[in-house]
């Protein structure tokens, strides 16, 4: 355990190393070879831009409206696409009815339904929130469908052996443990493609605040070291949002695949 803890350190040195010689590169290429901060602003005008953004405030306004434009997505997937995944992988009739319907949808991009979001909706967090549910949702649904569809059917079997015969018990405290790895995962595919659907649909102009909102307002200002200031804002999020996400699943609902039981 010692070694292994050792070692992860090292890891992590080594991953700080690669992001500051990335860094010193960044600043050399657009110091000495690009000189031309439209093209290519250095990591010091990208400081300094990140500095100002945070000391007038809009900067934070514009994390709290996309968070608040992700959470309305995200949760909307959440609660269509588990139950729905479920009912369709425990029900074989159900899903002979809805996986046309599904599948036709499915590839339709989310992009092309804003349009309708911002006719149903107007520029508001709810029109950007519609967008971001149509492009997690399926992830949701497909992993869920296909995590309970992979539930080993003598698990079903001794359950019922042991007089655990109602559906509703069964899905409980057999199919969905079984399945939760697949539902897991399927919540992390939807959570990294809801963030990129909210800076595109952010970025056409569904909302009038948020991080892809001003990241092409500076964009006409050619203000471009603002523009990495928020595009780096958005790469941080999303790699919070995953690793929060896996140290909670791994952490307190799939312990039983490290051997871990307390």
């Amino acid at each position: 355990m010692k070694r292994q803890t050792e070692e992860d350190g090292k890891n992590r040195w080594l991953g700080a190393l690669a992001i500051i010689l990335a860094i010193a590169f960044w600043q050399f290429v657009a110091e000495f070879v690009i000189r031309d901060s439209f093209i290519l602003p250095s990591p010091v005008d990208v400081l300094a831009a990140f500095i100002g953004l945070l000391g007038d405030g809009t900067l934070l306004l514009d994390i709290q409206a996309s968070l608040v434009h992700f959470a309305i997505g995200l949760g909307m997937a959440l609660l269509v696409g588990i139950p729905l995944g479920i009912m369709m992988g425990w029900n074989r009739r159900l899903d002979a009815f809805l996986d046309p319907l599904i599948e036709l949808l499915r590839p339709i991009p989310p992009l092309a339904w804003i349009p309708f979001a911002i006719i149903w909706f107007g520029l508001t967090a709810s029109a950007a929130g519609f967008i971001i549910f149509i492009g997690a949702v399926f992830p949701v649904i497909i992993n869920t469908y296909s995590g309970f569809r992979g539930v080993p059917r003598v698990f079903v079997e001794a359950a019922k052996m042991l007089g655990c015969t109602k559906n509703l018990h069964l899905i409980r405290y057999i199919a969905f443990p079984a399945a939760l790895p697949s539902v897991a995962s399927g919540i992390r595919i939807a959570t990294g493609v809801g963030w990129m659907c909210l800076v595109a649909a952010e970025l056409f102009g569904v909302s009038n605040y948020g991080l892809g909102q001003k990241l092409w307002f500076f964009y006409n200002l050619h203000q471009m070291d603002s523009v990495v200031v928020y595009m780096i804002i958005l790469g941080l999020i999303g790699l919070a949002f995953d690793m929060i996400f896996r140290y909670y699943v791994d952490r307190y609902f799939l312990r039983w695949r490290t051997g871990e039981v307390a």
